[in-house]
C-alpha cells in the first residue's frame, strides 16, 4: 500500500478517523500538525471532521554523520526526548549533541514566530487533541510533540498517522491515548518510500494552508512557555 501524496493519504486517514469519532464528541476536538510534512496530511483531517487545524512545532535531532536518522528531538522548551538504545548503540552522550539541539532549537523557534505570525500555541486544556504527521519511522519526534502536547492537560490525546513502522507504533503508545496507524508495512526504512510523490513541503505551504478558510485556528495557550 503506497499514497500518492499527502493529499491522499489525508483523505484517506480522515476516513478512519471519522469513522473512529463516529461515536464520540468532537466539539471541543482540534487537530494539531507537526510541520511540515504533517501540515497537508492533517488539513484533510480537519476538514472531514469539522474542527480546527493548528501546528506544534517539533525538531529531530539527527544522528551524527545521518541528519535524515532521529536519535532525539525537542518541543517548545522541554528537555530533549532520546531514543537511549540508539545514543548506547552509537556510543553518544546527550552533552555530545549540546550543539545540536541548539541549533534544533533557535530553527523551532524560527518556524514558530513564521508560522504564527504573534499567534499564541493552541489551548490544548480538556480537549481531545489529535497530532498528525506524514508518517512514524522512529517516533521520537512525535513522542516530543506528544509529551509537550500532555503538560497542556488535554482529556484525550491521539496519534495519527497515515504510516508507521511497527516498533514505533508500539512504543509511543506510552504517550497517546489512541494511535491511529492505517499501514504498518513489516519492512520499514523511511516514510517517504510509502509515498509515489512525497515533495518536500515549503513554508509557504504551510503558511497558506493555516489560512485556508474552514481552518480556523484555536485560541490562547494553555501550555507554558
Amino acid at each position: 500500500m503506497r499514497f500518492y501524496d499527502h493529499r491522499q493519504a489525508g483523505e484517506e486517514l480522515a476516513a478512519r478517523l471519522v469513522e473512529w469519532a463516529a461515536d464520540g464528541d468532537l466539539t471541543n476536538a482540534l487537530v494539531l500538525a507537526l510541520p511540515r510534512g504533517g501540515v497537508p496530511v492533517a488539513a484533510e483531517v480537519a476538514r472531514a471532521l469539522r474542527v480546527p487545524l493548528d501546528v506544534i512545532v517539533a525538531r529531530k535531532i539527527g544522528a551524527p554523520g545521518s541528519p535524515e536518522v532521529g536519535i532525539g528531538a525537542i518541543a517548545g522548551e522541554d528537555p530533549p526526548v532520546y531514543d537511549t538504545q540508539a545514543l548506547h548503540m552509537l556510543g553518544l552522550t546527550e552533552d555530545d549533541l549540546a550543539a545540536d539541539v541548539a541549533r534544533e532549537r533557535a530553527e523551532l523557534h524560527r518556524r514558530e514566530d513564521l508560522y504564527r505570525r504573534g499567534r499564541p500555541a493552541p489551548d490544548v486544556e480538556g480537549r481531545t487533541v489529535i497530532l498528525i504527521d506524514d508518517g512514524l519511522a522512529t517516533g521520537v519526534t512525535a513522542r516530543a510533540a506528544l509529551r509537550r502536547l500532555r503538560t497542556g492537560r488535554p482529556a484525550r490525546l491521539v496519534l495519527a498517522v497515515p504510516v508507521c513502522a511497527p516498533e514505533a507504533a508500539e512504543t509511543i503508545k506510552e504517550d497517546a491515548d489512541d494511535v491511529v496507524c492505517l499501514h504498518r508495512p513489516s519492512s520499514f526504512r523511511s516514510v517517504g518510500e510509502w509515498y509515489e510523490e512525497f515533495a518536500q513541503v515549503s513554508d509557504d505551504e504551510v503558511i497558506s494552508t493555516l489560512r485556508s478558510p474552514g481552518l480556523g485556528q484555536v485560541p490562547k495557550s494553555s501550555l507554558s512557555p
